[in-house]
């Protein structure tokens, strides 16, 4: 395999300040991760837009779930508390028994990823699975014109598509935390794809999140955009076909990656030391496999500093961009694991590309 790395293609370390000093303690790492989230959130994804000050909720409907015996479903609508009217569904299904229970939050119910089979399975080990078409929350459209959805409720913003939908996450926590059949210390959020770009941007701007899932998220996702696997999508593809998707600024760097202040393992790194999981696929190159494996190793040198390293995990497998039956149940091991502590022989460290030198030098990790 050929890997593309730019000329220059170092990746920044995230365990230096802006002025290069050297991070070299958990208080430092406070301060420094303020510094990556107003570089890598504004420049890179416009901005979040604010959180109101409450978000309530009504109840539209509820059942019983027919496939498990005890297990009910609900749909919701949520209404955060924003000068201007804006509210979105989200969908619950919620195990047999007492709870509090753990949750499995998505916001690809646009996709429908979680087919029966994904849901029984939730189910039977025990999680609510929550779902949101992260589509309300602003339009999925090539040239939309920013008037449904979260634009018109904050006119004078400039937050790209995957800012919105990240806030339809972090608003779902908000209704979820105040349930008494939740328990909000263990909310885990995966999404595929270009919602995998979305669940990991929201799993690394709200603190709430206990895991954070991104799968085959690739490029403005876990990818790199210093290092390039054959085939990849790159900063210029997604300035040509997706623009909407990211903020005005982000332009700025088509040609010019290496002249980025961070890549993508500096919005990894917001996630530490809660648990983030990348489930990649092998044949997916778009998704830029290698890439992802180099923000895995450049990210897990923050999660090694704060003594978190069982935390972060990565998991490739065969096959192409798919979101299917095997990721979920990778996901569910993870999630097991780092929320429950449940013995899984399940590896989430191998590395699949063995020959490939990391584009992270170690030696400044620690800056001691």
């Amino acid at each position: 395999m050929t890997i593309r790395k730019k000329a220059g293609a170092e990746l920044p370390n995230p365990l230096l300040f802006n002025d290069g000093r050297p991070v070299r303690t958990a208080a430092d790492w406070r301060t420094r991760r303020k510094e990556l989230f107003d570089l890598v959130v504004a420049i890179e994804y416009g901005g979040i837009p604010p959180a109101p000050p409450a978000t309530r909720f009504e109840e539209l409907h509820t059942s019983a779930a027919g496939s498990i015996s005890g297990a009910h479903f609900r749909t919701l609508r949520l209404i955060p508390a924003t000068d201007r009217p804006f509210s979105f569904a989200m969908s619950m299904l919620i195990p047999p028994g007492k709870g509090p229970f753990p949750v499995v939050l998505t916001g690809d119910a646009c996709w429908r990823y979680a087919s029966e089979a994904v849901a029984a399975e939730v189910l039977r080990r025990g999680y609510i699975l929550a779902q949101f078409n992260r589509v309300e929350l602003a339009p999925d459209i090539y040239n939309s014109d920013r008037v449904s959805g979260l634009y018109p409720v904050f006119p004078e913003a400039r937050f790209g598509a995957l800012a919105a939908w990240a806030w339809g996450y972090h608003r779902c926590v908000d209704a979820l935390s105040g349930m008494d059949c939740v328990d909000a210390g263990r909310i885990a959020i995966a999404g595929h794809s270009r919602g995998g770009k979305a669940s990991l941007l929201a799993g690394a701007t709200d603190e709430r999140i206990a895991l954070t899932c991104a799968n085959n998220s690739g490029a403005g996702g876990a990818g790199c955009f210093r290092v390039q696997g054959p085939g990849s999508e790159t900063l210029a593809d997604l300035v040509r076909t997706i623009p909407y998707w990211f903020g005005p600024r982000f332009t700025e760097y088509v040609g010019r990656e290496t002249r980025l202040p961070f890549d993508q393992h500096f919005l990894k790194a917001l996630v530490a030391p809660r648990a983030l999981l990348t489930a990649e696929a092998l044949g997916d190159a778009w998704a830029n496999p290698p890439g992802t494996w180099q923000t895995h190793l450049a990210a897990r040198e923050v999660y090694r500093f704060l003594n978190a390293e069982d935390r972060i995990g990565i998991w490739y497998r065969e096959g192409v961009h798919n979101h299917g039956f095997e990721d979920w149940l990778v996901f569910l091991d993870f999630a097991d694991a780092r929320l429950r502590g449940r013995f899984t022989a399940r590896r989430f460290d191998i590395n699949p590309f063995p020959d490939m030198p990391a584009a992270f030098k170690r030696k400044a990790r620690r800056g001691r």
